[in-house]
C-alpha cells in the first residue's frame, strides 16, 4: 500500500513540474539577436508590436513627387480649409480613387502641419510610418509586410532589413495596379545575327 501511494505521490509531482515547464516554455521566446547572442523574453503575440513600442521599420525616403515636400514651403502661409471640396488651385492632377465615398486628403493629411500624417486616434506620424496609416484598413496586409511576405524587403533573414513603403508600389490616391501594355514576344536565339540584332528571314 505505501508504494502504491508513493508511485502515485510520485506521479503527481512529476506532472505538476511538466505542466510547469510547459506553461514556462508557452510564456518566454528565444531567438539569436543580429550580433548572434541568445535572448530570452517574455513571448509577445505575434504581430502586436508597433513601431511606437520599439520595433521599427527602416524604410527609403517616401516617393514623394519633385519638389513638392516639405509641403509647409506652400502650406506655411495658407489658413487651413477642413471642408471637403474639390481642388482647384493647386493638386487638381490628384484623382482620389480610394474608397472615395468615405473619405478625402484630410482623412490622412494632418490639418495642422502638412509635412505629417493623422492617424484616425488623432495620432501624428511622420510619412516615413505611413504603413502604419494604411495598415488602418488593410491590417492584413501590413501584417504580411511586416513579415515580408507582402512588398518588398530586402538585407538579412536574420540581421538587419529594409523595407519598401507602400507608396513605393501603390499610388496612395489610387492604389490599384493599372493594366500593363504587354510586350512583343523575346526574339528566339537562333533568329539573332552576330551583333544580336533580329536577322533578316530567309526563304527556302
Amino acid at each position: 500500500m505505501k508504494i502504491y501511494v508513493w508511485r502515485c505521490l510520485s506521479l503527481a509531482i512529476g506532472l505538476v513540474a511538466f505542466g510547469a515547464v510547459v506553461v514556462y516554455a508557452a510564456e518566454v521566446e528565444k531567438y539569436f539577436d543580429r550580433h548572434g547572442t541568445l535572448i530570452v523574453q517574455e513571448k509577445v503575440e505575434k504581430y502586436k508590436r508597433r513601431a511606437d513600442e520599439g520595433t521599427t521599420y527602416p524604410v527609403p525616403p517616401p516617393p514623394f513627387s519633385e519638389d513638392i515636400f516639405p509641403c509647409s514651403d506652400c502650406h506655411a502661409d495658407m489658413e487651413p480649409n477642413p471642408q471637403r471640396r474639390e481642388l482647384v488651385d493647386m493638386h487638381e492632377d490628384i484623382v482620389l480613387n480610394h474608397a472615395e465615398g468615405q473619405r478625402w486628403c484630410l482623412d490622412c493629411h494632418n490639418l495642422d502641419d502638412r509635412d505629417t500624417l493623422r492617424l484616425i486616434s488623432g495620432e501624428v506620424i511622420p510619412f516615413t510610418e505611413s504603413y502604419r496609416l494604411c495598415g488602418q484598413c488593410h491590417g492584413d496586409k501590413l501584417r504580411d509586410w511586416k513579415v515580408g511576405v507582402h512588398g518588398k524587403r530586402t538585407g538579412f533573414w536574420n540581421g538587419e532589413k529594409q523595407y519598401l513603403l507602400c507608396a513605393h508600389c501603390h499610388n496612395p490616391h489610387s492604389p490599384s495596379f493599372k493594366p500593363l501594355q504587354p510586350m512583343p514576344a523575346p526574339v528566339r536565339p537562333e533568329n539573332l545575327d552576330r551583333q544580336g540584332s533580329q536577322a533578316a528571314p530567309t526563304h527556302n
